[in-house]
């Protein structure tokens, strides 16, 4: 019989138990439902000495650029607009070197070798036959003789165009007419000012054409080449200005420019290739060196918030409103692009209205303990 009754009493205690879980169950969703449906953003209510003790200070909500520091690594590069290869249509025997090491510096014009060709002495002989041959002759009458001078004279110009795709020059054409005799060496010339970052050519060596012998660039400006992830593509822009700073080097930040980003992804590192240019005073700085780089990215005019004024909470992005001295509405918002001092809103906020920027945490605790942390 004990056993019998022991067995009532827990049950009865068992029912009682789960009759007030379900009670409190009901009142907790009861208390919770007005927060579900989310119809009315809870509201914060402080007196003005509270709002004077926690310190709340405000900020209108509007238009204006996102400024953003893209901070990445670059490396030196010489600009490929001002990189020339030095090769001759022609081949032959280099006979003389005036430039014969790397790392020279060379001026436009300046002579880089002279080398000795049986095919160009073939063509100017060639050439000073053709001239001799179209001197006009006199006394003629005869249509016939007419027509010879106009064949010796087109027979001139090949022979003159030969020469000039065989890079002799105007001037040295009209020499060669001058002296009757033709030149037995041919001098390459720089095709621009720079430095020899390549020379693969010797004195005695015997050259074909289309084979380069020098290669040399303008280093006064250089190339950076930085990669930006993903992420940050969409604030950079052509035209940005960017500070590049060499830690081994004095004299501070450099100034350089973006002037075009790559349109491909690399799939491993998730990064976008960003290239930029910048003035090298005194070469400085050298090729395949790195560098710091920070992109001053900034966006077009958008709603913006200041950022202190944002509360992260889990999955959710907080700011309240002050909709008069000592109320405030909590709002839920979505954000964009994120800046320094600033972060864009997409929704949550319209312009002109004002956000709590100090203060706001407390207020959070306050509104937290008035809705039970719901």
């Amino acid at each position: 019989m004990k056993i019998i009754y022991g067995i009532f009493q827990s049950s009865i205690f068992n029912r009682k138990a789960t009759i007030a879980a379900a009670l409190l169950l009901f009142a907790a969703a009861a208390f919770a439902a007005p927060a579900e449906k989310g119809k009315e953003a809870p509201v914060v209510v402080l007196n003005p000495d509270k709002v004077q003790l926690i310190g709340v200070r405000t900020a209108l909500a509007g238009f204006r650029s996102v400024d953003r520091q893209v901070r990445t690594v670059g490396r030196i590069e010489p600009d490929e607009t001002k990189l020339a290869y030095v090769n001759t249509k022609i081949s032959g025997w280099v006979k003389k070197l005036f430039v014969s090491y790397t790392g020279d510096r060379v001026e436009k014009g300046q002579p880089l070798l002279s080398i000795y060709s049986p095919d160009l002495v073939t063509a100017q002989e060639e050439y000073l036959l053709a001239l001799r041959a179209a001197k006009p002759a006199h006394n003629h009458t005869d249509q016939s003789l007419g027509e010879v001078e106009a064949s010796q004279k087109d027979l001139l110009e090949s022979a003159k165009r030969r020469l000039l795709l065989w890079d002799i020059t105007p001037e040295q054409i009209a020499e060669l007419e001058k002296t009757g005799k033709p030149e037995t060496d041919m001098v390459i010339k720089a095709p621009l000012s720079g430095i020899v970052l390549d020379k693969m050519v010797l004195e005695g060596t015997y050259i074909t054409s289309g084979m380069n012998l020098y290669k040399i660039a303008d280093l006064s400006e250089l190339w950076i080449t930085a990669e930006v992830y993903e992420y940050e593509v969409p604030v950079v822009r052509v035209g940005q200005a960017a500070k590049v700073m060499m830690p081994y080097l004095s004299g501070g930040a450099m100034t350089a420019q973006v002037n075009f980003i790559y349109p491909v992804l690399d799939p491993i590192s998730r990064t976008v290739k960003v290239r930029l240019t910048m003035h090298n005073p005194g070469l400085a700085l050298k090729p395949d060196m790195f560098g710091n780089v920070v992109i001053l990215a900034s966006s077009g005019p958008r709603l913006v918030i200041p950022r202190e004024a944002v509360l992260f909470s889990g999955l959710r992005q907080i700011v309240y409103v002050e909709k008069k001295p000592g109320t405030y509405e909590m709002r839920q918002v979505t954000l964009g692009l994120r800046g320094e001092d600033y972060v864009e809103v997409l929704q949550g906020i319209k312009k002109g209205e004002r956000v709590v920027t100090s203060g706001n945490f407390l207020i959070d605790s306050e509104s937290q303990l008035k809705t039970g942390g719901q």
